[in-house]
Order: structure tokens, then C-alpha cells, then sequence
């Protein structure tokens, strides 16, 4: 059974500092990985982590995820202030009082904050996670706010299928599976 918390209380309030604590220790980590790797690696550099399957190397993307829309830097940056504005204005609303969608919207809001300060102050996002296999197959490179919007966008979603008509029993709601 999962229950939602009530607007106010005090479970509300600790659900909401924990998931605000998590939020700014990953956009801690994302702006210090990013800031160790611009100073301390030449850019497209490759480290080998675990061979044939990671490798840490230092990229710049002009663009939004996948270099979509490279070149755009000041659209995408007021994009993301928007949608972080945006999750920050409709917040209660987004969540339904359901804990686990706060840890969500936060992840949300430090992953596109973590990406606008790159934009804003480098001109770029910088990138240094690289997952392949063998030389065969590369996925796009990324860093830790990307990790952050991803697992906070799969984490509301898991929550949207999860979670039964929230309007329907304002203390506890069942889990569909």
C-alpha cells in the first residue's frame, strides 16, 4: 500500500527536505565533476574505467540531450530555467502528495539546473560518462544532471503507472501491480 502524505504535515515536510538535501548533493556532484574534468582533462581525452564497456573522456555538447539542437545555446538555456520554473510553480500539483514524486521533480530540477549553469557560464554542457561495448557500440556522452533528469523522469512515470486515481481515496492508494 502506498500512502500519500497529507499537505502541511509533517511527514510532508521531511519527505520534502530529504528529496530537496538529495536534489542539491547531485548538483553539488554534477557541478564538481564537471569543473574536476575541465580542469584536469584535455577535452575528448578518454580515461579507460572498465575496459571495453566505460571510459571517463571530457566533450562539450553545444546542444540539448543527443546534441539535438547544437548551436542553440541561449534557447536551451531559457528552456531549462522555464521547465525548472515551471516544476517549481506546480510542484504540490505535480506530486499529489506522493513522496516518492518529490525525490522526482527534484532530480528534475538539479539535473536541468546542473545543465543551464554549464550553459550559462561555459557555453556548453560538459559531458565525461562514456558507456560502449568493445568498439561496436557507443551511447552518447553525458554527466550526472543528465543521469539525474533521467532517473527522475523514470521515477514519475513508474509513479503515474503505479499509482491508481490519486482523486479517489485522498489518504492511501493502492499500488496496481
Amino acid at each position: 500500500m502506498l500512502a500519500r502524505v497529507t499537505s502541511g504535515s509533517r511527514t510532508e515536510r521531511n519527505w520534502l527536505l530529504w528529496s530537496v538535501i538529495w536534489a542539491l548533493l547531485l548538483l553539488l556532484a554534477d557541478q564538481w565533476t564537471k569543473m574536476w574534468f575541465v580542469q584536469n582533462l584535455p577535452e575528448t581525452h578518454i580515461i579507460e574505467i572498465i575496459p571495453n564497456w566505460l571510459n571517463f573522456t571530457h566533450v562539450r555538447n553545444f546542444g540539448a540531450a543527443w546534441s539535438m539542437f547544437s548551436g542553440h545555446v541561449w534557447p536551451l538555456l531559457g528552456f531549462s530555467l522555464l521547465v525548472a520554473a515551471g516544476i517549481i510553480i506546480w510542484f504540490r500539483k505535480l506530486a499529489e502528495g506522493c513522496p516518492e514524486r518529490y525525490i522526482a521533480l527534484l532530480m528534475l530540477i538539479s539535473g536541468t539546473l546542473g545543465n543551464a549553469i554549464d550553459r550559462g557560464f561555459r557555453g556548453s554542457v560538459v559531458d565525461f560518462i562514456q558507456v560502449h561495448y568493445h568498439s561496436v557500440w557507443y551511447y552518447p556522452v553525458f554527466n550526472i544532471a543528465d543521469m539525474a533528469i533521467c532517473c527522475g523522469v523514470g521515477i514519475f512515470l513508474i509513479s503515474g503507472l503505479c499509482r491508481k486515481n490519486l482523486s479517489a481515496d485522498k489518504d492511501h492508494v493502492e499500488c496496481n501491480g
